[in-house]
């Protein structure tokens, strides 16, 4: 299970999460589905070899039940490539598929100091083979609480804080592996509108364990932007750097991201 992405609904960029992993507050617009393809492609930390590299396409279908609840699904499509001389053989295939359901609590007002506030629960359920890779083998049960703030008009911060009560953060090779106690998950963002058609940021993302096992976790930053090619689509660009084993050592992503 990827760590969230993140949404700004301002000017023509339109409420697309992609391609930060810091949620938002917002949900999707009522009665309206949001589409979101990424490919990403990373190179993983010397730790976890013999697999080397892995490449994930992640599809994600989100929908406006109500006003402030929003429910979606997605999936990866994976590609984990070991050390040629290893003598391992390479993964192909689909992980583990996502329920999700978001519900906004409070929503951000004008001159008032409160952010908007979000609350996320999430599901995994084993659909991805455990023993090429593919899937983590064990259902994730994931809660993850999401505050975001205005600091002017065009700047906007973002913070969540998460815990995982069963499961793992795994999505292929990428995360931390737990089988029982607790993982806390946590993130936080900046971002900035540069115009009616681009938006940048920065932000910062990791988990670990229960046992407080650092080198097992997962740290990564990541820089990203967005440009819309009209109101209801925009491009996603991204790279990030991590460390620890569960994180990807360097990668890159492209993406799309639909309103309809």
């Amino acid at each position: 299970m990827r760590l969230l992405v993140f949404r700004l609904a301002t000017g023509t960029v339109g409420i697309a999460q992609q391609p930060f992993l810091t949620d938002d507050a917002d949900t999707s617009q009522l009665h309206h589905f949001h589409l979101e393809l990424i490919t990403e492609h990373d190179l993983l930390q010397r730790s976890a070899y013999p697999t080397v590299r892995q490449h994930t396409t992640r599809l994600q279908l989100t929908y406006g039940m109500y006003d402030r609840l929003e429910i979606g699904v997605d999936g990866p499509l994976l590609s984990i490539y070991t050390a040629p001389r290893s003598g391992k053989s390479d993964a192909f295939g689909f992980g583990d598929l996502d329920l999700q359901m978001k519900y906004r609590i409070l929503p951000e007002r004008d001159n008032s100091r409160w952010p908007a506030c979000t609350l996320g629960i999430y599901v995994e359920l084993p659909t991805g083979k455990r023993g090429n890779q593919l899937g983590s083998g064990i259902a994730d049960y994931w809660l993850n609480g999401i505050a975001q703030k205005a600091l002017t008009p065009r700047i906007t911060y973002r913070l969540n804080f998460g815990m995982l009560f069963s499961g793992n953060t795994l999505t292929g090779a990428i995360g931390v592996r737990s089988t029982r106690g607790l993982v806390f998950t946590g993130a936080s963002s900046l971002t900035a509108t540069l115009s009616k058609r681009w938006l940048i940021g920065g932000e910062i993302a990791g988990a670990f364990t229960q046992q407080f096992n650092l080198g097992k976790g997962q740290l990564q930053v990541q820089a990203g932007a967005k440009f819309a090619l009209r109101k209801s689509v925009a491009v996603d660009f991204a790279a990030t750097g991590g460390k620890f084993e569960g994180s990807p050592r360097l990668g890159g992503a492209l993406g799309i991201s639909i309103d309809f």
